[in-house]
């Protein structure tokens, strides 16, 4: 097992390495708007124009049995909760033992959700307390499962929702949102969710589970997020023929119509909330760079699955050179085969571009282009010329290429066949970096893997997809195929693996849950205009660099998902001082202040506090 406190140690050391670096003064214009305070240390009152039973069915304000003497009698609420004030500890006793006994995760997924619709102070608590326990519960992969069954689940809406039938309103919507304070708002259209496909308005759960992560992981305040799902109807008849289906029961709008209507909901919410972080998540290809290249110079915001996963999957690969002995600035040096063509794929490779030409090992993008072979659901994007004992294949290979955006075209092999399988495309490329972002399982065969093996001491397997049911390959599977040799990391999380040695070949959960968290942070503390390329790679140095040396030659890449929150605290300090640094960060320090002391005071701590009635409280 890892020594906790090696780790600990270690983050600790990151942290410091971020507050030496951040120990300056930026000069900004005194028109800035400066940072606000450390919420912990204002634990006076809370003001509220709230009473009575409004009190106990608010989630944000609600304390349940918690609720002190003064307080039950200022807030008219005595007689309406059991007499007993009971702390919080005891109400953590009580919750977990609850959650103890269901059997099943996603009962488990159901209990925490009614938790977070009445006691959000409470959830949170739990949450930080047993994250690496409850984190693939309330996200992957049991997130999954929910986004399945949530119209069978359907407890209590959380969130907006902006359909089709709501295009000229959204406007005056917005306003419909209760909070004028949102700092993060995560968005859907349901159509490419994890690797589950198109989910429609189900998708609602999956900008539930980010921000929950958010708020523990990030320390954002649970009242300044907000999730949301753009419904515009669905391509999945299941959904579409399911009578509890509560989504728009119409073939999903596209072309024009579909963008017109994302423009509509941004300029809504953009007017409303202008300095918020909008996050896209789980939009399908070519949507999701659409509306990316459309607003990232516009708005503050990023796509998770095209950058956040990327930062993540670079921070894998570059922590698996060092745990080969190697430096990370040899990274050029790699052969690396991306089987997954779509935006989450196009998006890793990309990152792993930018990070060979910031390295300044490459002579130009095309060189890093030449280091990575991609392919789709019919294999190698290659030359269809090359086809020539298949005529047919030619004019299908084609049409294919034709069918190709400009990012995709950037990983076409002139020099190899189109539709090569993997298995023929490991012989030839002899890869030592191999990632799977299909959402297919399986497709990494034995053969590939134990191919790659043949020529590899230390072959690195990603299979990234999500959740572990859609994972291109199991833990056991690689580390059997390579004889206990991968260095192994997926998108959800398997167990460790006993070797036949009597070794233990350590898994690692490359899952952006590392990485988005941390962006957040910094972003909205340093109240960036706009989010940058420099705090993906950023973030992902950060992260590579958490593992220590003996953590690395055990195989184990990353910190345990209980130290999420020191990660995102690492990460929120770098990428604060890169928003800084480039000139877009709108908050100024006050004199004197270190930007790392002010990102650990902005995180929120799951406390209760005082509360007190005002009628004209906000």
């Amino acid at each position: 097992m890892l020594s906790s406190r090696t780790l600990s140690k270690n983050l600790a050391s990151v942290v410091r390495q971020g507050r030496s670096l951040a120990r300056r003064n930026y000069g900004l214009p005194a028109s800035a708007i400066g940072l606000g305070t450390d919420p912990r240390k204002d634990k006076n009152i809370q003001l509220t124009p709230l009473r009575g039973v409004n009190i106990i069915h608010d989630p944000l304000l609600s304390k349940g049995t918690a609720f002190s003497i003064a307080e039950r009698e200022r807030l008219s609420i005595r007689g309406l909760v059991p007499p007993r004030c009971q702390e919080m500890e005891k109400q953590l006793l009580r919750i977990k033992r609850n959650l103890d006994a269901l059997e099943t995760p996603l009962a488990k997924f159901v209990f925490l959700s009614a938790l977070q619709d009445r006691n959000e102070t409470l959830f949170y608590k739990l949450l930080i307390n047993y994250l690496d326990e409850l984190a693939g519960i309330i996200y992957t992969p049991t997130v999954g499962e929910a986004c399945l069954m949530s119209h069978s689940i359907y407890r209590r809406s959380r969130g907006m929702y902006f359909s089709s039938q709501d295009r000229g309103a959204m406007s005056a919507m917005v306003h419909n949102w209760p909070h004028d304070e949102v700092d993060v708002i995560v968005v859907t259209d349901g159509s490419r969710v994890l690797g589950l496909g198109d989910l429609g308005a189900n998708g609602m759960q999956i900008p539930i589970g980010k921000l929950s992560l958010y708020v523990a992981a990030g320390g954002i305040r649970p009242r300044s997020v907000l999730p949301v799902v753009l419904d515009v109807g669905t391509n999945n008849e299941s959904l579409l023929h399911d009578p509890l289906y509560l989504g728009m029961g119409h073939p999903r709008l596209d072309g024009e119509e579909y963008y017109s209507f994302v423009d509509e909901w941004v300029t809504a919410v953009h007017s409303r909330w202008p300095n918020a972080l909008i996050q896209f998540e789980d939009f399908k290809y070519p949507h999701a760079y659409n509306l990316l290249n459309k607003y990232q110079d516009k708005i503050t915001c990023f796509n998770d699955d095209i950058q956040s996963t990327s930062a993540i999957t670079l921070a894998g690969i570059l922590a698996s050179l060092k745990a080969r002995g190697r430096s990370q600035e040899t990274l050029n040096e790699e052969r690396i085969i991306c089987v997954g063509a779509g935006s989450a794929g196009v998006g890793v490779c990309e990152g792993i571009v930018d990070a060979m030409v910031a390295q300044g090992r490459v002579n130009s993008r095309d060189e890093a282009y030449s280091r990575i072979w991609m392919l789709d659901q019919h294999g190698l994007l290659g030359n269809p010329a090359l086809n020539t004992n298949d005529p047919q294949s030619i004019v299908g290979g084609g049409e294919r290429m034709s069918k190709l955006d400009e990012r995709q075209k950037c990983y076409v092999k002139a020099d190899m066949t189109d539709r090569l399988s993997l298995e023929e495309v490991v012989e030839q490329v002899k890869p030592t970096v191999i990632l799977g972002l299909t959402g297919v399982p399986g497709v990494f065969s034995e053969k590939a893997i134990r191919t790659m093996a043949k020529y590899q001491e230390k072959p690195i397997v990603f299979p990234l997809s999500n959740p572990d049911t859609r994972a291109e390959c199991t833990a056991e599977e690689a580390f059997k195929w390579t004889d206990g040799r991968a260095i192994f990391a997926s998108g959800s999380p398997f167990p460790d693996v006993n070797l036949p040695n009597g070794r233990v070949g350590r898994t690692n959960q490359c899952n952006n849950s590392y990485s988005f968290p941390g962006l957040g942070l910094g972003i909205t503390v340093s109240r960036a205009s706009r989010v940058t390329p420099n705090m993906f790679l950023e973030t992902a140095k950060t992260i590579a660099d958490m593992a220590s040396p003996q953590q690395l030659k055990e195989g184990t890449l990353f910190p345990g998902v209980h130290y999420l929150r020191d990660v995102a605290l690492a990460v929120g300090t770098r990428v604060c001082e890169v928003a800084f640094e480039e000139g877009v960060a709108t908050a100024v320090l006050k004199e004197g202040e270190m930007l790392s002391d002010v990102v650990e005071g902005s995180m929120f701590v799951p406390e209760y506090v005082p509360l007190v009635h005002a009628p004209n409280a906000h």
